[in-house]
């Protein structure tokens, strides 16, 4: 009876076992369909707000303008039909509370039934109207014409320069300054972070002794485990002013700011799985060394460290992961403009730090929604090539022991 209950419960264990696995990979898998299937969903999305158009007279012969070329039109950059293809006039912008100043309150009507008419009647009076109104305010049997914008591409929103998801009328969704601002302050932050961590696991591994390693150790791995914000109160508090100071910048929330702190917070992770690499050495092969007449030194570099270079590589690729993927200490330090970066100098705005301070202002299933999505698919790429790095350094490193 006894044996028959022990094979039961290990039955139920394995059962169990087996079953949390398979909950887990399904909870991955729906989790990544889910960010792909809201992700791809903005390709082939209009770039205007949602229920409006863009209306110009019958005669006119523009049919289409990219959201740039409406950015610039609303901004008074272009002012001229001509400068987009149109006839030698000005351009005339109509917004629908514009109607206000041309027509009386009789016109209009108490309950805004006078619209239609009356933004027919503007239209055809002026033809060198562009207007943004609410598409259910055409009138019946409306004699302008529609212009079209194109609709979001995966080329166009991963190579245009500009990110205004909210602008009016038409957004501006070109992702190209987020991921060089994501790929910038990662790339200093692992300059930054990958000598001191790589000198730090060497005294570690072969220098310090003992109790100083026992002591050390516990420390450095309590840095993994402090807050993002508390590192971003750092950064804000100390890193931020001295950058200000030293560079006389007129603000010092910039990227070098950011890759600093990362820098900082990618440590942990650069010197423990280096300084593991390091140990696992074998001794053998560096008591050769020295029987040889190498020195201690000497045996780091030329035994140590090259036996060690794949532990070594793949704490660099994660410590790269852990900076490509910080949000809220990068969303406190760097200065958060969604520009073309030009410098390391200059305020920058990375992607998880977007998608941390726009997610909440976004309507859901709206345009800015999924482009956010789309971030996220971006950085999940990012991130699973980054894995597949480690992966692959692990895996040479694992047929070198053999």
């Amino acid at each position: 009876m006894r044996l028959w209950f022990r094979k039961v419960g290990e039955a139920f264990l394995l059962g169990m076992i087996r079953a949390s696995g398979a909950v887990s990979s399904l909870v991955v898998i729906l989790i990544v369909v889910f960010l792909f299937k809201e992700g791809i969903g903005i390709v082939g999305e209009t770039t205007v707000e949602e229920g409006f158009v863009l209306t110009v007279h019958r005669d006119n012969p523009v049919n289409d303008l990219t959201p740039i070329q409406v950015k610039d039109i609303f901004d008074q950059k272009i002012t001229h039909w001509a400068e987009v293809g149109g006839k030698q006039d000005t351009i005339i912008l109509l917004h629908l509370e514009d109607l206000a100043s041309y027509y009386t309150e009789e016109q209009i009507g108490a309950n805004l039934e006078g619209i239609p008419k009356c933004l027919q009647h503007f239209i055809d009076s002026v033809p060198q109207t562009l207007a943004f109104v609410p598409g259910n305010q055409l009138p019946h049997g409306y004699t302008g014409k529609i212009v079209h914008t194109p609709p979001v591409t995966a080329a166009g929103f991963l190579a245009d320069r500009e990110w205004f998801p909210t602008a009016q009328p038409s957004a501006q969704l070109g992702v190209m300054p987020l991921i060089l601002g994501t790929l910038l302050v990662s790339l200093f932050a692992i300059l930054f972070a990958l000598p001191l961590g790589l000198a730090t696991a060497i005294y570690m591994a072969e220098v310090a002794d003992e109790r100083i390693r026992r002591w050390l150790k516990p420390v450095i791995e309590l840095l993994a485990g402090i807050p993002s914000v508390v590192y971003g109160f750092f950064g804000l508090v100390v890193v931020v002013p001295w950058v200000q100071e030293l560079f006389g910048l007129p603000v010092g929330e910039t990227a070098l700011s950011g890759a600093i702190v990362l820098a900082i917070m990618a440590l942990p992770t650069i010197i423990t799985v280096s300084e593991d690499a390091l140990r696992n050495t074998p001794r053998a092969m560096k008591e050769a060394s020295l029987a040889l007449g190498a020195s201690h030194w000497q045996t780091i570099r030329r035994v140590t460290i090259p036996y060690s270079s794949s532990g070594i590589t793949a704490g660099a690729i994660l410590g790269i992961g852990r900076a490509i993927g910080e949000t809220m200490a990068v969303l406190m330090v760097t200065g958060n403009a969604a520009v073309m970066p030009s410098g390391i100098l200059e305020p920058v705005r990375t992607i998880p730090a977007t998608i941390a301070a726009e997610l909440g202002e976004a309507p859901f299933g709206g345009l800015h929604f999924k482009a956010l999505f789309a971030l996220g698919c971006i950085l999940f790429i990012l991130t699973l090539i980054i894995n597949l790095l480690v992966e692959s350094v692990s895996s040479k490193n694992k047929i070198r022991t053999r």
